[in-house]
């Protein structure tokens, strides 16, 4: 049976950090399951090519999950990505935005709002803060294809059983579980034996996943024609289907727009993807003129309709960033064994990248005191 001390479930920006941390303290006897083929979790890309035939750069790489960071006030998240020596730049918020009210009336021109501390993005998207730590982190010890579906808390650690892309099963054993999925999708997607405590887990259940209900358009182009215009490239919609617009284009790249859908999950599911498409295009030509009806590419991701993010009941949320809940059982068999990382579990910045890092430090700081024959100190 194969085996580790600690077993990270999930290998998305708080998995992966969580990994990262403990290679740098030394700790080597870890691995990571991830269910999805890639890591990365709700950091997830669009890659528009360079040309026909030709292969994508990093530079046409649009983030369909989180796109900003605010290293001002959240400063680990921004000492995480100097360490990692990524660049960064300011969203593009020059120019006028540009309001849509209704459908019997014209979209109107306003002065735009500039965000204090800016809203900063990643050079190559925020697929390259997880490229990033993936070239830090020995391969054979991430684990795609593997969803984790049991736990067991035996007296001789724990056992996890996880299928993968054939229905293969496959039982890893460890003495400490990292959970790196939203507390939502534990109590859905995973079973414990014994039970974990019904109050915790009612808590669990009850907390929205950041993102669950939101589902994002991309639409890329040659170069940023509405700045020509005078535009920003940000706008906001009361007829929809996308509520609000930013300016995705990337430095040095393909210019892009991306827009959250202010239409329901539920309301989504019943529109075909050809036809969410095209009212985007018209949307984006009603706003920023005829050009904007027709892009290099586009793409959506609906990430209501991820399993591995997304259950039924996130489609009724708000999706809003919600109150953490407790990051382990504090009673029962499950105690100090069991400890919750995603950014959901983050005290200050639940649902933001910097709440993955947050909750990401905090649970190994937990593993760290429990177990302390591992040493403390970054051997780096």
């Amino acid at each position: 049976m194969p085996s580790a001390r600690i077993a990270i479930v999930g290998a998305g920006l708080s998995g992966l950090v969580a990994a990262w941390l403990l290679q740098r303290r030394g700790v080597h006897d870890w691995l990571v399951l991830e269910a999805r083929d890639v890591p990365g979790g709700r950091i997830a890309s669009f890659d528009a090519p360079d040309a026909v035939g030709s292969p994508t750069s990093h530079l046409n790489r649009f983030d369909l999950g989180p796109t900003w960071f605010w290293p001002d006030y959240q400063p680990e998240l921004g000492q995480l990505i100097e360490q990692l020596g990524l660049l960064r730049f300011a969203q593009h918020e020059a120019g006028d935005m540009v309001i849509e009210r209704s459908a019997g009336q014209a979209p109107t021109r306003m002065q735009g709002y500039a965000n204090v501390p800016p809203s900063m993005r990643l050079l190559g998207g925020m697929g390259a803060l997880i490229d990033a730590l993936r070239r830090e982190l020995p391969t054979e010890r991430i684990l795609t294809g593997q969803a984790v579906r049991r736990l067991r808390r035996l007296n001789s650690g724990i056992e996890l059983d996880s299928e993968g892309a054939t229905d293969q099963a496959t039982t890893w054993q460890a003495e400490q579980v990292l959970l790196a999925l939203p507390p939502r999708l534990v109590t859905s997607s995973l079973s414990f034996s014994p039970p974990l405590p019904q109050a915790l887990a009612a808590e669990w259940h009850a907390t929205a996943t950041w993102m669950a209900p939101h589902a994002k358009y991309v639409a890329v182009y040659e170069r940023p024609f509405w700045r020509e215009q005078g535009l920003s490239g940000e706008a906001r919609s009361l007829l929809g289907p996308l509520g609000e617009i930013h300016d995705a284009s990337m430095p040095g790249g393909r210019a892009a727009l991306f827009g959250f859908f202010g239409v329901p999950a539920q309301t989504r599911q019943r529109a075909s993807d050809a036809a969410l498409r095209q009212q985007c295009r018209a949307q984006f030509a009603r706003l920023f003129g005829p050009r904007a009806a027709t892009p290099l590419a586009d793409t959506f991701k609906d990430w209501a309709q991820d399993p591995c993010t997304a259950t039924t009941d996130d489609w009724y949320d708000g999706g809003q960033h919600g109150h953490a809940p407790a990051g382990s059982p504090s009673s029962g068999p499950w105690q100090g064994c069991l400890t919750g990382i995603a950014s959901e579990w983050s005290p200050q910045f639940p649902g933001y990248l910097a709440g993955a890092v947050e909750a990401a430090q905090r649970g190994l700081q937990d593993v760290l005191r429990r177990a302390p024959p591992l040493p403390l100190e970054s051997r780096s």
